[in-house]
């Protein structure tokens, strides 16, 4: 089957055949491999990207059924400069392994999208779908603290440039 997607802003147009796995799709086909296969069952979150701008596990999604949408994966998450989230895990060693990485990131993406002033609570409720065996979480929940205070202070900078 022919599947046309828009992946982090590029055009593109595949056959491909109707039981692969976005995941593979994205990974294989695409060549994009930040998005990584960790259980195949949905419950680590690893292959977590945005479709449609809703956070999704890719690996719970056929391609075919992405046909005609609009996917980021974490490699399109950074412009010019790293996402507010990559800068967390980088500044506050969000990461050990880093193979759970790209789908937290992901995730709380959208998480801080919606919620500007994360309590750790909320961070750790938001985590709820992924699994990291190596950090014990305590420095992603700093990574993600970080990335919302960088963003309050981007914000807060945008407002006071005058026109």
């Amino acid at each position: 089957m022919q599947i046309h997607v828009k992946v982090n802003g590029v055009d593109y147009t595949h056959d491909v055949e109707p039981r692969m796995l976005l995941v593979h799709y994205l990974r294989d086909v695409v060549r994009l491999t930040g998005t990584h296969v960790g259980c195949d069952t949905s419950i680590c979150g690893a292959c977590t990207i945005h479709l449609n701008n809703q956070p999704t596990k890719s690996c719970t999604v056929f391609a075919v059924q992405a046909d005609g949408c609009e996917i980021t994966t974490v490699e399109g998450l950074a412009g010019e400069e790293l996402h507010p989230l990559q800068e967390g895990f980088n500044e506050k060693h969000g990461l050990q392994c880093g193979f759970c990485t790209p789908g937290i990131i992901m995730t709380m993406a959208d998480f801080l999208d919606h919620n500007e002033n994360p309590s750790e609570e909320e961070i750790r409720h938001a985590l709820k779908g992924h699994l990291c065996r190596c950090t014990g979480y305590h420095n992603i929940i700093k990574s993600v603290q970080y990335a919302a205070d960088k963003k309050k202070q981007s914000t807060t900078q945008t407002q006071e440039v005058p026109v």
